[in-house]
């Protein structure tokens, strides 16, 4: 009965047009009111103490360095550097597209900054070229969401706080899986674009090619800086996430010349809109969070799924399928926080490694982000391009599949995301 409450309200919540933040505060009065417990000062007590978490101190600032980098030159460099390098070849701008995604992901973290910067940037290029717009809008959209897997990754600062996992060992796990992604898209990219009909751009000779490498030098330091402190034990995420912010000013200013003084209330004030909607939804979630362990529901989805807590294969399977299924309907950052608190306990009771769980699970709600009919990736990139929904869908299809086939491919060989994770940390 709990579990019906719990899912009925919430649903019927969102389907009245409520905001998910205020949809999951109703969600937690209505399981107190169920249990008897009804008081508004409850609710308050999680609010704050949900969002007092130093480790969600690194989301504003790592949104705030994304913003940094793409007002202050940093990413267009990446682009320009890719372009040098395999520009040149049948689809090249696509293979560009996908060589920065990977790049920039290792720098901001966020997949709505990082696939409308690549959108912006590309899209104009490409259908100057003759691409079809609604694969290459498809491609930039399956491109930006790997940015939530490779370190530093929102969903796993927010996932780590809420499952109590090692964010750093989380930020290290992502790599490999990130990457594969990345080369999953390549793959998909030479297979569906064998028979565009499109002008390559011109070879750049050794001397542009060293000069695009030698200008992006300070774009390309960052990702070593984070992830060599991290490795190193220099700084923890957080102060990562401050590092982050506090070079991409420095190099915006003073070494690209590309951020003025007068662009500095513009960027705070959008990375302030953005963290308050972040860390408000991680407030009110924590409310619902609590009362599902007070509630215990995750006993009640333990006892329903007690025949598979000793197959690990089936059990990962089904909970993957649960997400993808989840992911269509909610958004990326609301779906961690409902499903995390449910989740969890079955990935303890069955043995299997919370590390592993959470980089397959900060996948899986990625690739949410760019499915139908709620993707908020896929609604950016449309609004950026300049492209209908239906077009964007379609040519989305065929990378959506190859992230997915990624996913259920590390379900069934976990080595590819333990193995690595245990050498890098």
């Amino acid at each position: 009965m709990t579990i019906v409450i719990f899912i009925g309200v919430l649903l019927g919540a969102m389907s009245l047009g409520m905001p998910i933040a205020f949809a999951l505060m109703v969600t937690g009065a209505a399981l107190m009111w169920h249990l008897g417990i009804f008081d508004d000062q409850i609710i308050a007590q999680n609010m704050i103490n949900g969002a007092d978490n130093f480790p969600l101190l690194a989301v504003p600032f790592f949104l705030l360095a994304g913003e940094l980098m793409n007002t202050g030159g940093l990413s267009r460099r990446i682009v320009e550097v890719a372009g040098a390098f395999v520009g040149h070849v049948r689809g090249g701008l696509g293979y560009v597209a996908i060589f920065a995604a990977i790049v920039m992901a290792s720098l901001s973290g966020s997949a709505v900054a990082d696939t409308a910067a690549l959108a912006a940037l590309l899209i104009p290029m490409m259908r100057k070229a003759g691409y079809d717009v609604g694969r290459a809008a498809g491609l930039m959209a399956a491109g930006g969401i790997i940015a939530p897997i490779i370190p530093p990754s929102i969903g796993f600062i927010i996932f780590g706080v809420a499952a109590g996992v090692s964010i750093t060992k989380l930020f290290f796990a992502g790599i490999v899986p990130g990457i594969l992604m990345g080369l999953s898209l390549v793959v998909t990219w030479w297979w569906t674009s064998r028979k565009e009909n499109v002008q390559p751009e011109p070879r750049k000779s050794a001397k542009e090619m060293l000069a695009a490498l030698l200008s992006s030098f300070w774009a390309f330091l960052l990702p070593v800086l984070i992830i060599g402190g991290l490795k190193f034990g220099i700084f923890t995420p957080t102060e990562a996430a401050v590092t982050a912010a506090m070079y991409a000013l420095f190099v915006g200013l003073f070494v690209y010349r590309e951020l003025k003084i007068s662009q500095l209330y513009s960027v705070f004030l959008t990375a302030a809109k953005i963290s308050s909607v972040v860390m408000f939804l991680v407030a009110a979630a924590l409310v619902s969070a609590w009362l599902i362990t007070v509630a215990n529901i995750p006993a009640e989805v333990t006892a329903l799924l007690k025949p598979f807590l000793g197959n690990k294969l089936v059990l990962m399977l089904m909970m993957m399928i649960l997400v993808v299924i989840v992911g269509t309907a909610l958004d990326f950052i609301p779906t961690i926080l409902i499903l995390t608190p449910v989740l969890m306990p079955l990935v303890k009771a069955a043995g299997i490694d919370p590390v592993y769980f959470g980089v397959l699970f900060i996948m899986n709600n990625a690739i949410g982000l760019i499915t139908p009919p709620v993707g908020t990736v896929l609604n950016v990139v449309c609004g950026v391009a300049k492209v209908s929904m239906e077009k964007v869908i379609v040519g989305i299809w065929p990378f959506l599949l190859a992230e997915l086939a990624v996913l259920f491919l590390m379900v069934f060989i976990p080595e590819l995301v333990i193995v690595p994770a245990r050498w890098f940390y």
